[in-house]
Order: C-alpha cells, then structure tokens, then sequence
C-alpha cells in the first residue's frame, strides 16, 4: 500500500513514518519503492511499520470498501464546514457592499471592500487535493481536551473579543471531531463528551465575563447576610446528560440562590446604582444568551433555548431559588420531572467562593432531587409520561403523513433516540427514589445501572445501548452535512448516499440495519407503554361507582353475568370498596382508575391461568380486600392497569395461598415485584449468594442520615421482603424445589442479620470497636438451613471481649438487635425471634461468652447441657457476626458431638424428649399429621439426630450440618442404616416437606393433617427405619 494509506490507517503523519523509514534503511531496503511520486510499501514492509505503529480501531459497524472513498467522504464533510463558513462569509459582504455602497452615494466616494479573514478551502489550497488531505489528517491527530479549550479562553475578560474566540474555538472543534469521527479515531462518548465540554466551558466564561463587566457598574450580589451570590446555570437535556450533539441547541434555566442587593466590594469598589440581586441576574443573562447565540460573520457558539424554565416563555428568564422550589410544588407537571431528571449545574463560582458556591448548588439540588424522585415507588407518572408520548408520536406521524416524501425522523419518529431515552427515564422516574443507584443524567449510563441493578434483562439494556450509539452516529453524520440540528434521514438518494458513506454503510444496508434497529426499539417501548385501553362493554348499574346501596340487585346480576356465585355478598364487598372515604380523597382520574380496575377483575381481563387450590369467588375477595389496601395508593392502580401482566400475577399470587394474600396486603409496596424483569432469573441454579444484596444494602443505607433509625430499619425491612416475596415468586411458578427455596430463604436470613448487627452496633451507647467481637448462631430450621417463609429465628448469640464492661455493653446490644428484628415498623416485621436455646434457657443471660458457652456446653460440673441440648447442636450452625468466634463455635460443637456416649442412655433420652414432644402436639382427629405423628418428620429428624450424636465419634463426618436428606445417605454410606430404606425415607421426607410447604400458605398457623390412608404406607416405612434404629420394641405410644 501507499505510505499515505498506512499513515492514515494507523492515525499517523504521513512524514513520521518517512522519518522512521528513512532512519532504519537497511531493515526497508528492497521493501519500499516510489510509484507515481508516493512511497510504496511491500507486505513486509507493512508488517514492520505496524510493531511500531498499531493500526486503529475503527467502528463496529461495517467501514469503508477502501481507503479512498474514505477520504472523499472526510474531506467532502470537512468542505461542508467551511462552505457553510463561506456562505455566511459571502453574505455579509453582500450586507457590507450594500451598506458602502449606500455611503458612496451619499459621500460620492469609491467604495473599500474589506477582507474579513475567511476563505474557504480551496482558496487556501486551491486544487492540491494532497495539501487538502494532509490538512486533513493534521487536525484529526488530537482530540480536544477540557484544558486545551479553557486555554484558548483563558486571559479574555472583554465580552466582544470572548465571543469572536469562543466562536473561533468552535469551528476548531468541530472540524476536529468531525474528521475524528468519519475516520472512526473517535467514538460517540468522545465526541458528546468534547461537545458537553465545549457548552460548558463556554457558558463558565460567558457568565464569568459578563458578570464582572457588570459588577463594575453595579457591584457584587449579595444576600441579606452579605454573602456573594452567583448565577447558577442549570444544563438540561443532552448538556445536562452530557450527551450533546454536534449541532444540539443547549437548554438552559437561570437561578440564583438568595434575594438581595448588590453592593461594592473592595474589588469592585464603584457603584454607579444600586439594583437587586434579580435585576443583575436578568441584566447578566440577557448578556450571556445573545453572547453564545448569536449569528456573527464567524458564526455561533450554541443554540440557547430558555422554554423548560418555570412557566416557560412567559415565565421569569431568572429565577430565585424559593420561586424555584415554590413552582415545582405547586404546579411542577410530569413531564418537567422528566426534564429535570438531567438538570445540572453546568458553571463555577465568580464572586463566591468555592465553599459558599457548593452551599448555594446544594439548596437548588435539594429543592429538585424530591421533585424528581419520590420517596415512594411511582408508577403513576407512566400514565403522564404515556400520554406525553402518545402525543408526540402523533405529532411526528401527522408531519410524515403530510410530507411523506421528506424522510424518516431518527429522533422522534417511531423506535427512534427518544423512546430509548423515555424508556431509560421511566424506570428512573418510579424507582430512582428508592434506589439512588439510578440517578444517572446520561441515557447510556442509566441503562447499564438498570441492567447492573437487575431492573431491565441485560440483554436488553445492551441492545437498546448499541441502537443508542447507532442512532446517535447516524444523527451526527446528519448534522456534520450542513452544520445545522436535524434528525431527518431525508428521501433524497444523494443525500442518504452521502450520509451512508460517512458511516461506512451501503445506502441498503443502512436502510435495513435503521429499520431493524427502529422496530426492536418500538417493540420494547410498546411494552413498558400500553396506550391501548379495553373498554368494558358490559351495562354496570348506575351508581356502583360511588357505593351506592340501591346499586346493589345490579351488580348482583353483572357478577352473575359474569359466572360468579354468592353475588349479593360479593356485591356488597365491591360496593363497601367503592365508598371508602380514601376513594373519595382521590381525584377524579384516580377514581376512574379503580373503577376500570374493578371491571376488569370481575370480567375476567385479569384472571390468573390456573385457579390450583381456591374459587373465583374466593379470589375475588381477596382481589377487593387488596384493592382496599391500596384505595388511597393511586400509584398502585395505575401499574395494575398500565401491566395488565403484572395485573394477572397479582391474581396468581393473590390464588396461590392465605399467607401470599396476607402478606401482599401488609406489603403492598411489593407490587413492584409483579412487573420485575428480574423474576424469571431465579431458579435452582442461582446461586444461593447474597453479597451482592448485603453490599446494595449498605450503599442504600449510606444515602439516609444515621441519626434516622426507623428509616433505615424500614429499609432493611423493604429490601428483605422484596427479596423474600422474589423467591414466592419463583416458587409460585414451580422453578424453585422446597429444598433449593429453603437454601435461599436461610441465605437471605443470615445476609439480613449481618446488615441487622452491622446497623445496630452503631447505636449502642459505648461500643469501643468498629465491629463488634460478636456472632449468631442459629439453631432449628435457620441453622438446619429449612427455613420456610413464615419461620421464625431460633438463635445464640456469642461473644469474646477482653474490654472492661464488654458483658454489659454486648447485653445492651443483644436487647437492641431483638428489637430491631422483631419491633413493628411501618414497613412491618423482619423476623420473630427465639431464644429459647441459649444456655440455661429462659432463665439464663442473653448472650454468652465463648468461653461460658464452652463451660456449659461440656457440663463437667453437672450444671451445664442437657442431652437434648445437644441434640440441637446438631443443627446449629454460625450464622452471622464475626467469622473467629463462628470458627470457635463450630470447634466446640464437633467436639461435643463427637464425645464417646453409651448406646443406651443416649437412645433413652433421646426417646424421652420424642415422647413429650408427642405429648405435647396431640392429634385426637382421624388425619395423620405430618410433622408430629408417628412416622412423620419428627421421626426422621430423631433418627438422625440420634446417628449424628453416638456414631460421629467413630465416623466424624456426621458431625456436618448438611441437612436431614444428606446426613440419611451419609448414615447409609457409613452402614448404620441400610441403603436402599435410606433412600425411600429420603425421598418421603422430601414429600413431606413439600406437602407442609403448600398447606402453610394456605393454613400458615394450622397443622398440616391430611388422611391417614393416603400416607398410610409412608408412614409405615418411617416407622420401620425407626424400629431398625431404637429397637421394635422402643418408640412413642400410640
């Protein structure tokens, strides 16, 4: 190839590779020749050039078929800056002749044409396309960076003189990143970041200019306590996202923090009037807009447009801060949350100084922050923020309609740069309050924060993020042609061949990949914004809607229409909704909501699939009790009739069980679960891990002040039941085993204790050390690792001290974590919690010393542990705290389990506390009860505990807490019981447990009896590996 061609291919001048050659002589000799006077390189030659020059990377998409149609669409694009230069060049001497002309004739003089300084690039290269190109590759050689711009700028304190440079440095820049991206040496993130740059550093030096010419004749603002006050310039849109385009207008909002006058300063010591701190402001920003907006013989800098302040167009051009915050409280629209959802304060300080600038940003931030951001969960801005869409979209497809031959608008027309960005905003807008994680101003970056937070499917996330960057480097290439801000992919074929050139596509090819990419966008669009609304057909009676009692045979006869039976008590149910006072309070729209909900659910545009265990009628009352819950939630009622997804996984939820509705009304934030991309990721093979929860949750925790403990419990509380009612959902739809589900719920347990101890040490008056010397252990279903959903916690706690008074302040801590866990806040209970199984039992010290622990443990004095206290070690394992003491636990407990024990004795007692466990759960009915009858759960849990505490001396791997399930095959590997029994037990424990799994979320407080003669068999198996056990002769009374 040519040694241009290579220089250009590796980002290079084209005189350094000469250089080198020439320097290195011998290793080129026979590799280089001179063909039609440019140097030409064999394939070696290529190879050695490219060890010391890398070729760049270009753009993922398809490039160029050669070099030369390359350069001709740089070079042509490069001539469009500088035609356009031209034309405003030619018409303003047209405007100058006419105006010497009008001066001769009054003066009877010759007129003198000035040069202006601009020409275009043929006059400076005339038909030497080498010079051009050389030209060419010298400007792309450098991005521009942030200092280099504020150095062009720096030292000009004139406004005249700022505005010809600022506008100079422009078309530097632009010329740069235009060449920079067409040759594919610079991607989308260098060519918005150079232009957010270039916005913002021009906006700091307008207003920084602008305000001191100002304070000469008027003084320095001031507040009423005398501190300096500036003008806060708010970036909106791309700028505030710092995505801006190459030829993007800015948006920008004036404010300014206090109200005040302006006075001398020692800097600035004449006054020649005195004016408030409003007048200066808007004397400054009348200063500013035109200084960067207006069209002079070089140009402009940025379009300014000023309509997304308060009140728009006919609203103040500066503001103060309380009028700010006294605007977006009372009359702050949807749709200007979305707007301020990129606000960003895009200038520094001129008079004040850093710390009272900072003080002054702050209190514009957190008068915004809430307007954005709601504390709860907010889907009623999807139904604005729908009909916002709806509208625009409209709007775009009434313009093509009426010019169909113009184009396709990549920007606002269907699945074009706007619904991605709506999309991205919208999951911001509803959870951004909770989860600070999404408070991300650019659109690429709150994609991936959706995606790293589990929000939207990853897969989806990368595609709408390549869509984005694919749609933004078409907009650009639009906007390179003629310097101006459009998003129109025009009809014309030489227009969309030049456009296809610049990115390297066939103009079919961009044809196809712009069509592929708009429908995928769409599509996705279209599911998260449902403008389409069933209506009702049916005839409802009059007066329904307010709980009007005469409504009432009506209704009867809509519900009997519609196959229900009990219909006056169902009646009387949605009748009793319809006229609570929370419907009353709402307004209209809100109302109309829950009207359109209550038909849908008794027509049936909600049921669930499959109805396993209650009836219709039974479902819809637990439908109505719900709706009661969330009368006063609008927001609520909104997500159910904007997802009618979400709408029939409330009835599947609602139908599966009591405690699933139970829960769900004492919950009903987690409504959002419903609609959560991430339900379909949970099954058997995700790993039972929790960092990632534990780790989430402390940085959520870090956004609310420490002084704030019910905030910060009800935050604990929150993110564990959604977790929790995650796996429900799992469950429900049958990709989660019990014994998987159980493995979870105990992960998820000790990850919430650990945040749990992590919070509450903090509060303890006296605590010495950052973290506590301190550990759960969990005995029972927590330690056995079976939790279920509605178990409670049987724990120890354990600590080792040496500091004076550690007994006392470790005491004060433990009283502290059981309230924490067990207290009722208003996001509800964690866990209830029992400590039954500490030493000495309810009369014994809520928390122990390892070394008291271990004393009692041993019993040496005959005052310690019971054998049936280590009978529970055997399911006790460290749960949470500091992993040494859990280390010394877990020492302690092998050595007890393993201690020699006579066979008889340990059989004794062991069915002596199986016996009064019978006692104590009598059965006088004729259904055998799972658990505790004989050959029941119980049965099987003795039996292996028996094994564990006389055989581990002699097989020590028995002492693992690894389950019921496992420690059976263990037994059976080990000889002590026979194989193939082991396995049919294993396999009934495994029915048993997912039998009580799904009576508990029907019957949670119930025992779990079904008929004898179903399980008539199981138990008689039991109760053989019993008899194999403990003798045929030993076990409970019948």
């Amino acid at each position: 190839m040519f040694l241009y061609d290579f220089a250009t291919k590796t980002a290079q001048k084209p005189d350094t590779v000469a250089t080198y050659i020439r320097r290195n002589e011998k290793i080129f000799k026979n590799h280089v020749e001179r063909r039609e006077k440019q140097l030409w390189l064999d394939e070696k030659a290529v190879k050695i050039l490219l060890k010391k020059y890398p070729e760049v990377q270009r753009k993922k998409y398809p490039w160029w078929k050669n070099e030369t149609e390359f350069q001709e669409a740089m070079v042509s694009a490069i001539k469009g800056l500088w035609d356009n230069q031209e034309i405003l060049r030619k018409e303003l001497d047209r405007i100058l002749t006419t105006i010497e002309e009008l001066q001769d004739a009054m003066n009877h003089t010759e007129p003198q044409k000035e040069n202006n300084g601009l020409i275009s690039l043929e006059e400076l290269f005339g038909e030497d396309e080498d010079k051009v190109r050389s030209y060419v590759q010298e400007i792309t050689q450098t991005p521009w960076t942030p200092e280099r711009m504020r150095e062009r700028l720096a030292g000009i304190e004139d406004g005249e003189a700022l505005k010809s440079a600022m506008r100079r440095l422009r078309r530097d820049v632009m010329m740069n990143l235009v060449a920079r991206d067409i040759s594919g040496l610079a991607n989308l993130e260098e060519v918005v970041t150079v232009m957010s740059d270039l916005a913002e550093i021009a906006i700091d030096r307008t207003v920084s200019v602008y305000a001191k010419e100002l304070a000469k004749r008027f003084g320095v603002p001031r507040s009423e306590t005398g501190v300096p006050q500036d003008l806060i310039v708010i970036g909106m849109g791309k700028l505030g996202g710092r995505e801006l385009n190459v030829s993007s207008d800015i948006d920008l909002i004036f404010f300014y923090d206090c109200d005040g006058e302006c006075g001398p300063t020692p800097e600035y010591p004449t006054v020649r009037k005195i004016i408030s701190n409003q007048e200066f402001y808007e004397r400054l920003a009348k200063k500013v807009i035109p200084a960067l907006s207006e069209i002079t013989w070089e140009g402009f800098v940025f379009r300014v447009d000023m309509r997304l302040r308060p009140n728009g167009d006919s609203g103040p051009i500066v503001g103060s801060s309380d009028m700010l915050e006294e605007y977006l409280m009372t009359q702050g629209r949807d749709w200007e949350r979305f707007a301020w959802l990129k606000g960003r304060i895009v200038n520094g300080p001129v008079f004040a100084s850093e710390e009272d600038f900072n003080i002054q940003k702050k209190n514009i931030n957190d008068i915004v922050r809430p307007f954005v951001y709601r504390k709860y969960l907010d889907f009623g801005a999807i139904s604005s923020l729908t009909d916002l869409h709806a509208k625009i979209r409209l709007s775009t497809q009434k313009r093509a309609l009426e010019s169909l031959k113009e184009g396709q608008n990549i920007k606002l027309g269907r699945g074009g740069i706007r619904e991605i960005e709506f999309i991205a905003q919208t999951f911001q807008v509803i959870r951004g309050g909770r989860n600070p994680f999404l408070r991300e101003r650019s659109t690429l970056k709150a994609l991936q924060a959706l995606a790293s937070e589990n929000i939207l499917a990853k897969d989806k996330a990368e595609m709408l993020s390549k869509i984005y960057v694919f749609l933004r480097n078409v907009e650009h290439a639009l906007q390179y042609e003629n310097d101006q801000q459009t998003q129109l992919f025009a009809a014309d074929p030489e227009h969309r061949k030049r456009i296809a050139r610049m990115l390297g596509f066939t103009v079919e090819d961009l044809q196809k990949q712009l069509e592929l990419s708009t429908e995928y966008v769409a599509a996705r669009f279209d599911e998260i914004f449902q403008t389409k609304e069933e209506v009702s057909e049916e005839d409802w009676p009059l007066g329904w809607e307010t709980g009007c009692a005469e409504a009432l045979p009506g209704l009867a006869k809509v519900l009997e229409r519609n196959g229900f039976k009990e219909t006056e008590e169902l009646s009387q149910l949605i009748l009793n909704l319809m006229s609570l006072r929370a419907l009353k309070l709402i307004n209209a729209g809100a109302r109309q909501r829950m009207v359109t909900l209550v038909k849908n659910t008794v027509e049936g545009k909600n049921k669930p699939e499959h109805l396993k265990i209650i009836s219709r009628e039974e479902l819809l009352r637990r439908c109505i009790k719900f709706y009661e819950v969330i009368a006063g939630r609008p927001t609520y009622v909104s997500l159910l009739l904007q997802y009618p997804l979400a709408a029939k996984r409330l009835g599947d939820v609602l139908g599966s069980g009591k405690w699933a509705a139970e829960y769900l009304n004492r919950h009903p934030l987690l409504l959002d679960e419903l609609w959560d991309e991430r339900l379909s990721q949970i099954d058997d093979y995700t790993p039972v891990d929790f960092s990632f929860y534990i780790e989430r949750t402390r940085a959520r925790l870090a956004d609310i002040p420490e002084d704030d403990q019910e905030t910060r419990m009800n935050l604990i509380r929150e993110v564990h039941h959604a977790r929790l009612f995650r796996l429900f959902l799992a469950d429900m739809a049958g990709r989660l085993t019990v014994e998987r589900l159980a493995d979870q719920l105990s992960a998820l347990a000790d990850a919430t204790l650990e945040i749990v101890m992590e919070e509450v040490w903090k509060t303890v008056p006296g605590h010495h050390i950052e973290r506590p010397k301190f550990a759960i252990v969990a005995y029972g279903k927590l330690g056995g690792k079976e939790l279920a959903y509605a178990s409670d916690l049987d724990l120890v706690f354990l600590f080792e001290d040496d500091a004076q008074d550690a007994e006392k302040i470790y005491m004060r801590f433990a009283r502290r974590l059981i309230n924490w866990l067990t207290a009722t806040t208003g996001s509800g209970v964690l866990f209830d919690v029992d400590m039954r199984l500490r030493p000495n039992g309810e009369s014994g010290m809520l928390v122990s010393s390892v070394d008291s622990f271990e004393k009692y443990q041993k019993n040496e004095d005959g005052t310690g542990a019971w054998l049936w206290e280590h009978q529970a070690l055997t399911r006790a394992r460290y749960a949470a705290g500091d992993r040494d003491i859990g280390d010394k636990f877990e020492k302690i407990r092998i050595e007890i389990l393993r201690r020699e024990r006579n066979a008889e004795e340990t059989k004794a007692e062991v069915l002596k506390m199986r016996q009064r466990m019978h006692d104590g759960h009598p059965n006088k009915t004729e259904l055998f009860d799972v658990k505790h009858d004989e050959g029941g759960m119980v049965d099987m849990e003795f039996i292996v505990q028996y094994l564990v505490l006389q055989y581990s001396a002699k097989f020590p791997q028995l002492v693992n807490n690894f389950g019921n399930i496992k420690m059976l095959e263990m037994a059976s590997d080990a000889g002590l019981i026979p194989k193939d029994l082991a396995l049919e037990v294993s396999a009934i424990y495994r029915k048993y447990r997912r039998i009580q799994h799904e009576f508990r979320l029907n019957s949670p407080s119930v025992p779990v009896r079904v008929p004898k003669e179903e399980f008539a068999d199981d138990a008689a198996k039991v109760r053989e590996l019993w008899s194999l056990v403990f003798g045929p002769s030993e076990g409970q009374e019948a």
